[in-house]
């Protein structure tokens, strides 16, 4: 891929909706792999020859649409049929195009082989924290089991925290963190991180458990996991099933030692193509994404 894969980025449009996105928030990939695409970002993977391209990229923010766009609480989404509800306003582009999407739910149309996961990174100032760039050793005690917060919305989130919310204490399960308590230090210092779907199957939690070296518990329904044509998840997540929640401390008290062990392992070991490099770097992120589309191209049948 690195010596072949060339793409072509339209330079049609106009701020803030095209050629832009968002650094600063939980849709941060989106905004800074535009970034990446555009000049002075790609460098060998970027072409100004639409004839030598493999793919072309349409550099548009799903992020800036909703925000420029949407009417909040109107559930009108005629003004974003023309993009990318966006690439459903278009049929032809739907069905053919390979679309990036974070919202990768095979029950809403993600297709995994024609589709690519986008990894959720949410980045509050546009880089990772401090506390999860110096990590404890990796023998460390961890004396939690499992640790989730985060508003309730979405379907299972409400089961989650019915059944666990403050019922154990091995279980540190919050909806809203109280002010003097710490996000990213009961990350450090649990097990497991829970990382169940909100209204979306995509969840942040997921890639901050991985700088965490906080083994990740998928709760989730339909979710296409990002990379999964390369990674395989079972060496460095756990994925519990919905209808599991209310035996949850039983299905982690049920991982030994040694599991726990690899899966710790394997969580450090693809730390790196989750990690946002100024510039890009190999294997990091950017490159995965690519990846991920390059293998989606092989598999288009040109006529």
């Amino acid at each position: 891929m690195e010596r072949r894969l060339k793409v072509y980025v339209y330079e049609e449009g106009e701020l803030p909706i095209t050629h832009d996105g968002p650094c600063k928030n939980i849709y941060t990939t989106e905004g800074r792999f535009i970034h990446e695409m555009e000049p002075g970002g790609a460098g060998r993977f970027r072409t100004r020859d639409a004839h030598r391209a493999h793919v072309y990229f349409m550099p548009f923010s799903v992020t800036w649409m909703v925000k420029y766009l949407y009417q909040p609480l109107t559930y009108d989404l005629t003004p974003l049929r023309q993009g990318p509800h966006a690439s459903q306003g278009n049929q032809l582009l739907y069905n053919t195009s390979i679309r990036v999407l974070c919202n990768a739910n095979t029950s809403e149309g993600f297709n995994p082989q024609k589709d690519v996961t986008l990894p959720e990174i949410h980045l509050y100032d546009g880089d990772i924290s401090p506390k999860l760039l110096s990590l404890p050793p990796a023998d460390s005690p961890r004396p939690f089991l499992a640790f989730f917060s985060g508003g309730v919305h979405g379907p299972i989130r409400p089961l989650l925290l019915q059944h666990w919310k403050d019922r154990d204490p091995d279980l540190r399960i919050y909806e809203y963190l109280p002010k003097d308590l710490d996000y990213y230090s009961f990350m450090l210092q649990s097990k497991f991180c829970l990382c169940p779907s909100g209204h979306e199957v995509a969840s942040p939690r997921i890639v901050e458990a991985i700088y965490a070296e906080c083994i990740p518990v998928i709760l989730s329904d339909g979710y296409v996991l990002p990379f999964s044509d390369v990674l395989r998840w079972e060496a460095f997540s756990i994925r519990v099933e919905v209808s599991e929640i209310p035996k949850l401390k039983e299905v982690l008290s049920g991982v030994t030692e040694e599991k726990c062990r690899r899966l710790k392992e394997g969580v450090r070991a693809v730390r790196r193509h989750f990690v946002l490099n100024q510039p890009a770097k190999r294997f990091d992120v950017f490159h995965m994404i690519l990846h991920s589309v390059w293998l989606r191209r092989l598999n288009v049948k040109l006529g």
